[in-house]
């Protein structure tokens, strides 16, 4: 079963949430926020809402940040999805340029480095005794 969204709405599929904290503990279920940071799964086709024209300035695949108690959750065939407008959408989440760059290109080999020639000791004084 699919679920095609209409209007200005928006499916999304909330990112797993953390499981541990930075020092290690582990969080149960419940004690787990709700992520804010979701993928989009579909995409309503926009038109006029309330009279207004409304574009939709979003596509499938991409990574947003969602208001906390947004939208609708709905669970089916055992994936639990929830269903907002895109007004709730706060920001498209972008990658940073340079992981994107590493990402895309694979690490070119660097050339070995040439060798240095050993820096070379002051020769030792000569002692004479008298």
């Amino acid at each position: 079963m699919t679920i095609r969204p209409l209007a200005d709405r928006v499916v999304i599929k909330a990112v797993e949430a953390e499981e541990t904290t930075k020092s290690g503990i582990i969080l149960t279920a419940a004690a787990q926020e709700k992520p804010s940071i979701a993928e989009i799964v579909a995409v309503g086709p926009g038109g006029v809402v309330d009279g207004n024209e409304v574009k939709m300035f979003v596509k499938v695949g991409e990574k947003v940040l969602i208001s906390k108690y947004a939208g609708t959750d709905v669970k089916v065939d055992g994936v639990e999805y929830s269903i907002v407008k895109q007004d709730d959408i706060l920001a498209v989440v972008e990658e940073a340029p340079a992981a994107k760059k590493a990402a895309a290109k694979p690490a070119a080999k660097k050339a070995p480095a040439a060798k240095k020639a050993p820096a070379k000791k002051p020769a030792a004084k000569k002692t004479t005794k008298k």
